[in-house]
Protein backbone atom coordinates (compact mmCIF):
# COMPACT_ATOMS: atom_id res chain seq x y z
CA UNK A 1 0.00 0.00 0.00
CA UNK A 2 0.97 3.29 -0.31
CA UNK A 3 3.12 5.00 2.79
CA UNK A 4 0.43 7.76 3.14
CA UNK A 5 -2.35 5.08 3.20
CA UNK A 6 -1.19 3.30 5.70
CA UNK A 7 -2.39 3.29 9.34
CA UNK A 8 -1.66 5.15 12.52
CA UNK A 9 -0.72 3.29 15.28
CA UNK A 10 -1.90 3.98 19.30
CA UNK A 11 -1.62 2.53 22.23
CA UNK A 12 -2.10 2.75 25.84
CA UNK A 13 -2.83 1.26 28.94
CA UNK A 14 -6.30 1.55 29.09
CA UNK A 15 -9.05 4.21 27.82
CA UNK A 16 -6.98 7.01 27.99
CA UNK A 17 -5.46 7.39 24.97
CA UNK A 18 -9.18 7.07 23.71
CA UNK A 19 -8.89 10.87 24.02
CA UNK A 20 -5.92 11.12 22.05
CA UNK A 21 -7.71 8.94 19.18
CA UNK A 22 -10.60 10.81 19.36
CA UNK A 23 -8.76 14.41 18.55
CA UNK A 24 -6.77 12.72 15.77
CA UNK A 25 -10.14 11.50 14.01
CA UNK A 26 -11.44 14.83 14.67
CA UNK A 27 -8.30 16.33 12.81
CA UNK A 28 -7.58 13.50 10.31
CA UNK A 29 -11.21 12.20 9.69
CA UNK A 30 -9.73 9.97 6.50
CA UNK A 31 -6.63 8.15 8.82
CA UNK A 32 -7.22 4.41 9.17
CA UNK A 33 -6.50 4.01 12.87
CA UNK A 34 -5.46 0.83 14.98
CA UNK A 35 -5.61 1.23 18.80
CA UNK A 36 -4.21 -1.00 21.32
CA UNK A 37 -5.67 -0.81 24.71
CA UNK A 38 -3.23 -2.79 27.12
CA UNK A 39 -6.32 -3.61 29.43
CA UNK A 40 -4.27 -6.59 31.04
CA UNK A 41 -1.68 -4.61 32.70
CA UNK A 42 -3.39 -1.03 33.48
CA UNK A 43 -2.44 0.73 34.72
CA UNK A 44 0.94 1.42 33.64
CA UNK A 45 1.60 4.49 36.62
CA UNK A 46 2.31 1.77 38.98
CA UNK A 47 4.24 -0.03 36.80
CA UNK A 48 8.12 -0.60 36.74
CA UNK A 49 10.00 0.78 33.92
CA UNK A 50 11.09 -2.23 32.69
CA UNK A 51 8.20 -3.56 32.96
CA UNK A 52 6.31 -0.61 30.43
CA UNK A 53 9.24 -0.80 28.12
CA UNK A 54 8.59 -4.83 27.75
CA UNK A 55 4.88 -4.34 26.92
CA UNK A 56 5.39 -1.27 24.71
CA UNK A 57 7.95 -3.30 22.68
CA UNK A 58 5.38 -6.12 22.07
CA UNK A 59 2.58 -3.48 21.23
CA UNK A 60 5.25 -2.17 19.02
CA UNK A 61 5.70 -5.67 17.31
CA UNK A 62 1.82 -5.90 16.80
CA UNK A 63 1.64 -2.31 15.03
CA UNK A 64 4.92 -2.78 12.80
CA UNK A 65 2.78 -6.04 11.54
CA UNK A 66 0.30 -4.07 10.85
CA UNK A 67 2.18 -1.93 8.99
CA UNK A 68 1.60 1.38 10.70
CA UNK A 69 3.12 4.83 9.55
CA UNK A 70 3.65 6.16 12.36
CA UNK A 71 2.80 4.84 16.11
CA UNK A 72 1.71 7.13 18.81
CA UNK A 73 2.85 6.34 22.65
CA UNK A 74 -0.92 7.43 23.62
CA UNK A 75 0.10 7.32 27.54
CA UNK A 76 2.30 9.31 29.77
CA UNK A 77 4.09 7.02 31.83
CA UNK A 78 4.72 4.77 28.52
CA UNK A 79 6.07 8.02 26.74
CA UNK A 80 8.07 8.22 29.76
CA UNK A 81 9.64 5.00 30.56
CA UNK A 82 9.74 3.64 27.39
CA UNK A 83 9.93 6.40 23.92
CA UNK A 84 13.41 6.48 23.55
CA UNK A 85 14.12 2.43 24.00
CA UNK A 86 10.69 1.75 21.26
CA UNK A 87 12.11 4.84 19.21
CA UNK A 88 15.53 3.06 18.99
CA UNK A 89 13.23 -0.54 18.25
CA UNK A 90 10.87 0.59 15.56
CA UNK A 91 13.93 2.42 13.78
CA UNK A 92 13.16 3.33 9.93
CA UNK A 93 10.18 0.88 9.84
CA UNK A 94 7.96 3.58 11.26
CA UNK A 95 7.92 7.41 12.83
CA UNK A 96 7.44 7.11 16.62
CA UNK A 97 5.40 10.17 18.16
CA UNK A 98 4.97 10.46 22.18
CA UNK A 99 2.83 12.69 24.12
CA UNK A 100 5.02 14.40 26.21
CA UNK A 101 7.43 15.92 23.49
CA UNK A 102 4.55 18.16 21.35
CA UNK A 103 3.39 19.68 25.12
CA UNK A 104 6.92 20.81 26.25
CA UNK A 105 7.16 22.29 22.87
CA UNK A 106 3.94 24.16 23.13
CA UNK A 107 4.97 25.73 26.44
CA UNK A 108 8.02 26.58 24.60
CA UNK A 109 6.47 29.11 22.97
CA UNK A 110 3.67 30.28 25.24
CA UNK A 111 5.20 30.30 28.70
CA UNK A 112 8.36 31.95 28.94
CA UNK A 113 8.69 32.98 32.82
CA UNK A 114 5.28 31.73 34.12
CA UNK A 115 4.69 28.84 36.69
CA UNK A 116 2.49 25.75 35.30
CA UNK A 117 1.58 22.66 37.32
CA UNK A 118 1.00 18.99 36.18
CA UNK A 119 -0.70 15.84 37.45
CA UNK A 120 -0.02 12.69 36.21
CA UNK A 121 0.75 9.13 36.89
CA UNK A 122 3.42 8.47 39.92
CA UNK A 123 5.32 6.88 36.97
CA UNK A 124 5.16 9.81 34.81
CA UNK A 125 5.98 12.28 37.71
CA UNK A 126 8.63 10.62 39.28
CA UNK A 127 10.49 9.98 35.84
CA UNK A 128 11.09 14.08 36.24
CA UNK A 129 10.88 13.93 32.08
CA UNK A 130 8.82 16.62 32.00
CA UNK A 131 10.78 18.75 34.45
CA UNK A 132 14.36 17.86 32.82
CA UNK A 133 12.72 18.64 29.45
CA UNK A 134 11.53 22.15 30.45
CA UNK A 135 14.15 23.00 31.99
CA UNK A 136 15.99 22.19 28.80
CA UNK A 137 14.33 25.15 27.21
CA UNK A 138 15.79 27.70 29.31
CA UNK A 139 12.54 29.57 29.69
CA UNK A 140 12.35 30.34 33.25
CA UNK A 141 9.41 28.07 33.37
CA UNK A 142 8.92 26.95 36.86
CA UNK A 143 7.10 23.94 37.05
CA UNK A 144 5.07 22.38 39.73
CA UNK A 145 4.25 18.52 39.47
CA UNK A 146 2.14 16.36 41.72
CA UNK A 147 1.67 12.57 41.77
CA UNK A 148 -2.32 11.92 41.56
CA UNK A 149 -2.57 8.13 41.11
CA UNK A 150 -6.05 7.86 42.05
CA UNK A 151 -7.31 9.19 38.81
CA UNK A 152 -6.88 7.10 36.40
CA UNK A 153 -8.25 3.93 37.94
CA UNK A 154 -11.17 5.93 38.81
CA UNK A 155 -11.72 6.93 35.36
CA UNK A 156 -10.95 3.63 34.27
CA UNK A 157 -13.91 2.43 36.37
CA UNK A 158 -16.07 4.84 35.10
CA UNK A 159 -16.00 7.33 38.30
CA UNK A 160 -15.93 10.60 36.38
CA UNK A 161 -18.39 13.71 36.64
CA UNK A 162 -20.00 12.50 39.40
CA UNK A 163 -19.37 13.44 43.48
CA UNK A 164 -17.35 10.85 44.08
CA UNK A 165 -14.57 12.36 41.34
CA UNK A 166 -15.11 15.76 42.55
CA UNK A 167 -14.03 15.29 46.11
CA UNK A 168 -10.84 12.86 44.74
CA UNK A 169 -10.38 16.15 42.49
CA UNK A 170 -10.96 18.81 44.69
CA UNK A 171 -8.41 16.81 47.29
CA UNK A 172 -5.59 16.92 44.57
CA UNK A 173 -5.77 19.99 43.17
CA UNK A 174 -5.95 21.86 46.72
CA UNK A 175 -2.73 20.07 47.49
CA UNK A 176 0.19 22.94 48.65
CA UNK A 177 2.34 21.52 45.71
CA UNK A 178 0.35 23.25 43.19
CA UNK A 179 0.11 26.62 44.73
CA UNK A 180 0.23 29.55 42.57
CA UNK A 181 0.12 27.68 39.23
CA UNK A 182 -0.61 29.86 35.88
CA UNK A 183 -1.90 26.85 33.91
CA UNK A 184 -1.91 22.38 34.84
CA UNK A 185 -0.95 20.13 32.15
CA UNK A 186 -2.48 17.08 31.58
CA UNK A 187 0.06 15.07 31.99
CA UNK A 188 -2.28 11.62 31.38
CA UNK A 189 -3.95 10.81 28.52
CA UNK A 190 -7.03 9.71 30.96
CA UNK A 191 -7.06 13.44 32.27
CA UNK A 192 -8.73 14.97 29.55
CA UNK A 193 -12.39 13.19 30.49
CA UNK A 194 -12.37 15.13 33.98
CA UNK A 195 -11.27 18.42 32.27
CA UNK A 196 -14.49 20.04 32.97
CA UNK A 197 -14.67 19.44 36.56
CA UNK A 198 -10.90 20.31 37.04
CA UNK A 199 -11.78 23.51 34.91
CA UNK A 200 -14.91 24.26 37.36
CA UNK A 201 -12.24 23.96 40.19
CA UNK A 202 -10.05 26.54 39.09
CA UNK A 203 -13.04 28.94 37.45
CA UNK A 204 -10.97 31.60 34.90
CA UNK A 205 -7.94 31.20 37.23
CA UNK A 206 -5.91 28.53 35.74
CA UNK A 207 -5.75 27.66 32.14
CA UNK A 208 -5.75 24.09 31.44
CA UNK A 209 -3.70 22.27 29.11
CA UNK A 210 -5.42 19.35 27.30
CA UNK A 211 -2.32 17.48 25.97
CA UNK A 212 -4.85 15.24 23.79
CA UNK A 213 -6.08 18.35 21.44
CA UNK A 214 -1.72 19.12 21.44
CA UNK A 215 -0.55 15.71 20.71
CA UNK A 216 -3.04 15.49 17.48
CA UNK A 217 -2.25 19.11 15.94
CA UNK A 218 1.65 18.02 16.32
CA UNK A 219 1.17 14.63 14.68
CA UNK A 220 -0.84 16.46 11.88
CA UNK A 221 1.95 18.88 11.43
CA UNK A 222 4.54 16.12 11.04
CA UNK A 223 2.21 13.87 8.13
CA UNK A 224 1.70 16.93 6.63
CA UNK A 225 6.02 18.37 6.57
CA UNK A 226 6.22 14.66 5.23
CA UNK A 227 3.55 14.78 2.49
CA UNK A 228 2.30 11.34 4.37
CA UNK A 229 -1.34 12.48 4.86
CA UNK A 230 -3.94 10.07 3.95
CA UNK A 231 -6.63 12.12 1.59
CA UNK A 232 -8.53 9.07 0.44
CA UNK A 233 -9.11 7.13 2.77
CA UNK A 234 -12.64 6.21 4.67
CA UNK A 235 -11.36 6.54 8.38
CA UNK A 236 -11.59 3.10 9.28
CA UNK A 237 -10.79 2.38 13.27
CA UNK A 238 -9.26 -0.74 14.54
CA UNK A 239 -9.20 -1.56 18.41
CA UNK A 240 -7.37 -4.18 20.26
CA UNK A 241 -6.85 -5.07 23.84
CA UNK A 242 -4.83 -7.66 25.97
CA UNK A 243 -7.51 -8.13 27.74
CA UNK A 244 -11.42 -8.44 27.19
CA UNK A 245 -13.61 -6.91 29.10
CA UNK A 246 -16.80 -5.23 29.60
CA UNK A 247 -16.46 -2.22 31.36
CA UNK A 248 -13.67 -1.37 28.80
CA UNK A 249 -16.30 -1.73 25.83
CA UNK A 250 -18.63 0.35 27.31
CA UNK A 251 -15.73 3.50 28.16
CA UNK A 252 -15.16 3.36 24.39
CA UNK A 253 -18.54 3.93 23.21
CA UNK A 254 -18.08 7.45 25.24
CA UNK A 255 -15.60 8.11 22.47
CA UNK A 256 -16.96 6.75 19.21
CA UNK A 257 -20.28 5.44 19.90
CA UNK A 258 -21.61 1.91 19.37
CA UNK A 259 -19.67 1.17 16.28
CA UNK A 260 -16.78 -0.11 18.12
CA UNK A 261 -15.55 -3.53 17.89
CA UNK A 262 -12.50 -4.69 19.70
CA UNK A 263 -10.20 -7.40 19.16
CA UNK A 264 -8.28 -9.82 21.85
CA UNK A 265 -4.93 -10.08 20.97
CA UNK A 266 -3.13 -11.11 23.99
CA UNK A 267 0.99 -9.69 24.59
CA UNK A 268 1.79 -13.16 26.07
CA UNK A 269 0.05 -16.55 24.68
Amino acid sequence: MPKSTAPIGLFDSGIGGMTVARAVTRLLPRETLIYFGDTAHLPYGDKSTAAIQAYSIKICNMLIQQQCKLILIACNSASAAAFELVREYVGSKAKVLNVIDPVVDYLRERYDGRTVGLIGTKQTVLSNVYKKKIDALDRHITLKSLATPLLAPMIEEGFFNNSISESIIARYLSDPALEGIESLILGCTHYPLIKKQISQFYGDRVEILDTSEIVAQSLKAWLDQHYLCNEQGNGERQFYVSDYTLSFETSTALFFGNQIQLSHYPLWE
